[in-house]
This record gives C-alpha cells, structure tokens and sequence, in this order.
C-alpha cells in the first residue's frame, strides 16, 4: 500500500429509514423519491427529509438515504449530536446497539425509536479489484493522508471492500472541516 488515491466524500448529517418508518413518517405505501444517484452502487439522496429530536433540540428537515435499511439509523456528526443533546458512539454503519434513541417527524406522523443514533466511523469503500491494488481487505483499519493547507493523517480507517463498493474516503462535515477538505478531493492510503 502507499500512493494508492481515492476520492473523498464528506457526509453531512442524514438518516436511513426502515421500511416501517417510512410508511409510518410519509404515509402508507411511500416510496422514497431518488434525487441524486450516490457514488455507491444502488445508495441514493432521496427527495423526502425529516425533523430528528434529542433531548435538547430538534434538527429540521434531514435528508432521507435509500434504499430503505433493515433497521433506521441515523448519522450525525458530533457537532450535530451536542445540538440534540447526544454523546452517541462511533460506529460502523448498522452496528446499531447501545446507540441512542431519538425522535422523528416526518409529514405524516412521527415515531419513537430507542437506538440508532450514531456518529458513522470514518471508513474508505473499494471494490474487490480496487482493495487488492491497494493491498488491503475488507475490515482491514488503515490511515489516510489529504494533502492541501491543512494536511492532515487520518487513523483508524475502516476498509469497506465488496462488490457493492466503488474507491471513495467518507469521512463528516466535522473532520472535512477539520481538514479543510472537499467533496471529490484526493485523499491517499497510507501502510
């Protein structure tokens, strides 16, 4: 590994619904209404968004992520969760357990649920062929260097490899301002 470039994606804060809590915040039978096409395989910004509310506040109109997920989970980062009032944990995508609850509201109704809110780990997705140019694997934890004014080295990066994943570093709107990054900017894997 060593020189191997991804494109950077920043996430800003957005949640995945179950199909259960669509029908329950958009209406019986909704469908999500694509958007955007995401740089993941099948993954779109959807047109519908929804009102999360912690313990010390409310977040209006967070954009909707589909499909719909076996499980909700919402993704904050840290500065959104002390909004809310939340210390949630760093997770992997869908490791959900422990997590905090919260409120959400959406034009047809509104539902509780009793975890799922997260700060996503940061994490880097390739396809199979793309981690074996990079020589890594999947679950493998690696560091990831972004150049510019604010050069920073990212530890503790989870490797996504799979046949549903396309080269792309995600990281929060917190740490891409940390590092004075951009959407689409280069970022490299380092050993």
């Amino acid at each position: 590994m060593g020189n191997y470039k991804v494109t950077t994606g920043l996430s800003n804060k957005h949640l995945h619904l179950s199909a259960e809590h669509i029908e329950a915040l958009f209406g019986a039978g909704h469908k999500l209404t694509p958007t955007k096409d995401l740089r993941q395989p099948g993954q779109f910004a959807c047109e519908e968004k929804v009102d999360v509310e912690g313990p010390k506040g409310v977040l209006k109109g967070l954009r909707v992520l589909g499909p719909a997920r076996p499980e909700t989970q919402i993704e904050l980062a840290m500065t959104d969760a002390r909004v809310l009032g939340f210390k949630p944990p760093v997770r992997e995508s869908g490791k959900l357990a422990g997590s905090p609850g919260c409120k959400l509201t959406g034009p047809a109704g509104s539902v509780e649920i009793d975890h799922g809110v997260i700060v996503a780990r940061r994490h880097v997705h390739l396809s199979p062929s793309e981690a074996l140019a990079a020589g890594v694997k999947d679950k493998d934890v690696i560091r990831v260097r972004m150049g510019g004014e604010r050069a920073i080295v990212f530890e503790e990066v989870l490797v996504r490899a799979g046949e549903t994943h396309l080269s792309e570093f995600h990281i929060d709107t917190d740490e891409g301002n940390a590092a004075g990054a951009d959407s689409g900017q280069e970022a490299e894997l380092l050993p």
